[in-house]
């Protein structure tokens, strides 16, 4: 891959030196090599538990035809 296809794919995000400190040493005896590869990490994990909340919420229409069936068997008033 040339080095100018490499810098297109990534980019950088400043962090409080102390936060980065932080991180160094959580990351110590672990997997990660990088702060920077804990930091993706740490970021895919949120952003896929989102992406998990969103599909999983009942939208306001689905929510009154549950409410309706359960009217409808006698469980709600």
């Amino acid at each position: 891959m040339k080095k100018k296809e490499q810098e297109s794919k990534f980019t950088s995000v400043s962090i409080p030196t102390p936060l980065f400190e932080k991180i160094k040493k959580r990351i110590e005896g672990t997997g990660f090599t990088s702060v920077s590869s804990y930091v993706v990490y740490v970021l895919r994990e949120v952003l896929a538990e989102d992406a998990v909340d969103e599909k999983e919420a009942f939208s306001r229409e689905d929510e009154e035809r549950v409410k309706e069936r359960l009217r409808s068997l006698g469980y709600l008033d």
